[in-house]
């Protein structure tokens, strides 16, 4: 897990600044998500969805946070709150401006009766297919090291927008 950590964070500050910058530049955003997933061990099924925002700090680097609800996909009433703080790196100058990989990782909260707390990491693209509104899909893991650890493993599918 740390190893992951490590290699997500030191690609990131390395491929920003070889890559060019054109375009208009936003300095925050904000997506919307559905997401299935696995629940390891034991293979069980979940949907998770939710939203939040980033706001970019220092060229690609930026701080965000995130609400929403996982369930076990037999039962949404059986679901927890989600709650997560993130840094991530953005990788935004890329020549074609549409295309924006990002790599996030941080802290989360599951609570309903009680609080669980996870460490979470992930990466994925936004596809802006207009100036303001796009495509989001992500990959994130929620690592609840307290429980086994038990693993959240996720694909994020959404719309962000600026």
């Amino acid at each position: 897990m740390r190893k992951a950590l490590l290699v997500s964070c030191v690609l990131a500050l390395i491929a920003g600044p070889l890559a060019a910058q054109e375009g208009k530049q936003y300095r925050s955003q904000g997506y919307v998500f559905f997401a299935p997933g696995l629940a390891s061990p034991g293979g069980h099924s979940f949907l998770h969805f939710g939203g939040g925002g980033d706001a970019l700090i220092y060229k690609g680097l930026g701080a965000g946070a995130e609400l929403g609800y996982i369930f076990p996909s037999r039962s949404a009433a059986d679901g927890v709150g989600l709650f997560s703080a993130n840094g991530s790196y953005h990788f935004r100058k890329l020549p074609s401006g549409k295309l924006v990989p990002f790599v996030t990782a941080g802290y989360s909260m599951l609570f309903r009766s009680g609080v669980g707390n996870l460490v979470n990491f992930g990466g994925g693209v936004d596809y802006w297919f207009r100036e303001r509104t796009g495509l989001h899909l992500e990959f994130r893991d929620h690592i609840w090291p307290e429980c086994g650890p038990t693993h959240f493993i996720q694909f994020r599918i959404g719309l962000s927008f600026r």
